[in-house]
């Protein structure tokens, strides 16, 4: 009985903890194509980290706060429209996975995984990864291209 009963507790949990993660990560969407930067900052947690797809885009709040100022205070936003998203919970409950396929118009289908935190404000963002999944029939062709743009701009600056 004790173990339906911790069994009933966990899906009820998970299904409340479900419902605030998908809220969270559509208004955090919403917001960036809103272009609200209170909205928008307020998700993320004290000590997050944003990696964006270029592998120099490694920001903590501070950094990604000025970096996204200057588009949001212009109104330049961006859409990044959900296809699917999965969310895993971790054992400690406090933590939960996220993975999801968006869509942007200038990038295509790109994913944002990441980790959010139970923290006393509610779910946070402390780990958003914004990717561009690249398919691999052609990913040989792509680590080419960035191969030949690498020695070309180390070239360019010697």
């Amino acid at each position: 009985m004790y173990k339906v009963i911790l069994s009933l507790f966990w899906l009820s949990f998970f299904s409340s903890a479900n419902e605030d993660i998908e809220q969270l990560l559509n208004k955090f969407h919403q917001a960036a194509a809103e272009a609200n930067y209170d909205q928008y900052i307020d998700l993320l947690a004290k000590n997050s980290v944003f990696l964006g797809t270029d592998g120099g885009e490694r920001w903590n709040k501070a950094q990604f706060s000025a970096f996204v100022k200057p588009y949001f205070s212009q109104g330049r936003g961006w859409l990044y429209q959900p296809i699917e998203r999965h969310i895993s919970v971790a054992q400690v409950n406090e933590i939960v996975f996220f993975d999801e396929l968006l869509f942007n118009k200038n990038y295509g289908r790109c994913r944002g995984s990441g980790l959010l935190i139970n923290t006393e404000h509610g779910w946070k963002i402390l780990q958003y990864n914004l990717s561009i999944p690249v398919p691999n029939a052609i990913a040989g062709d792509v680590v080419e291209v960035i191969k030949d743009y690498r020695t070309n701009k180390a070239k360019s600056t010697d």
